[in-house]
This record gives structure tokens, sequence and C-alpha cells, in this order.
């Protein structure tokens, strides 16, 4: 499930020539993707993984993601994107996520994803893991502990943004700049957006007058 038709055809191309492998079907979002799911459970036809973007219209992967091991656990998703900021990894695999590749990804990386979640494994691209594996070992603190999504957030809140507008410029759900904003704030230890802001200035992301 992937917003770009190039990339979805490219992908489906590869692996319609594996053997063992059948591609049941694609979508261009993650609401479109849902609807497929369902209209192929009323003929209990759905397929063994699904291959999801994690930014696209309508509805982000992290959410779809969610809702479909909600609704049909025994279809795993791998999440394949071109983003590696770690805040997305967990969220995916808080969400039941069962890989988690990046866009730059071999194409045997893709197959040994598909084939480790139909087997009901967990498949992490090298880089992640490495990232995952540092994090445990030395979790960062401070503004060091922010994604650079997080990053953009917290300079929105303290330009005095609201969450709507920060889903708007980030061209993300509500729901998820709300977990973004809720996130910059665990994660500096603060309990308000104002603390939020006054950090901003302090570490020089924006300026008094902002």
């Amino acid at each position: 499930m992937d917003d770009h038709v190039v990339v979805r055809r490219g992908i489906r191309a590869y692996l319609e020539v594996l053997e063992g492998v059948e591609v049941a079907d694609e979508a261009g979002n993650g609401l479109e993707a849902l609807d497929r799911l369902a209209a192929m459970a009323v003929h209990g036809e759905l397929p063994d993984a699904v291959l999801m973007d994690l930014l696209m219209p309508k509805k982000d992967g992290v959410v779809a993601t969610a809702r479909i091991t909600q609704l049909y656990p025994r279809v795993k998703v791998v999440v394949l994107t071109s983003f590696g900021e770690m805040e997305r990894v967990h969220a995916a695999l808080a969400n039941g996520a069962s890989g988690y590749l990046l866009k730059d990804a071999e194409p045997g990386e893709v197959v040994a994803a598909i084939r480790a979640a139909a087997a009901g494994d967990v498949f992490l691209a090298p880089a992640v893991a490495r990232r995952l594996t540092q994090e445990i070992v030395s979790p960062p603190t401070g503004i060091g502990a922010l994604t650079g999504r997080e990053r953009d957030v917290l300079i929105l809140v303290a330009q005095g943004c609201s969450n709507q507008e920060i889903a708007d410029e980030l061209v993300i759900s509500e729901r998820t700049a709300r977990t973004h904003v809720s996130n910059v704030l665990r994660k500096l230890q603060l309990t308000s957006r104002t603390q939020a802001a006054l950090v901003a200035v302090r570490q020089g992301l924006v300026s008094p007058q902002s």
C-alpha cells in the first residue's frame, strides 16, 4: 500500500515473478487498503501479508496498520517507508507491524520480510535493528531524544500552532499531530505547551519573537 503509483507498480512487478508469491491487490492510501481488505474478507481471500507505507493520505500507515491487525489478526503488516525515524518504527511495531523496511531496501530484503511475516516472524532492516539496539544501550535524553519530526512539532508548538494547524502544516492527521505533541512533552518531561515553547527558545529552535 503506497500513494506513489510508480513505487507500487515496481514492487508489484518484482513480486509477481517470484515463485510462491502472489500479489492480491494494491491501494493508494490507508483507507483504500482497508476497503480492499474488507472486500477480500467477505470472500475469504485475505492475503498473508501487507506491504504498508507509513505516510499516506486519508489514513496514514500507522493508523491503517493498527486497524488491519485489529480486524484481521492473521494478516501480517510489513512497513515499507522512506522515513527512518525511530518514533515511526516504535509506533508501527506497537500497532502490530511484523516488519520494517526502508524504501532503499534490496529486493531480496523485501521478499525476506514478506516471507518472515507470513511465517509469524518479525523482520527489521539491519539499519533499523542497529538503531533500536543502540537506543536500548544508551537511550537519548532531552532535545536529543526527539526525532526530526518531533523537532518540527516542537517548533510549531512554540509558534503557537494548534494540533490541527500542526497537522495541516506537516500533512498528517490531527490525531497523529496530537500524539507527536504528547511524545514531545513526555520526552522533555514537560507538562504544558508553554513550557515546550520556552524550551524551543532556549535551544535556539525558534526566536523569542516567534
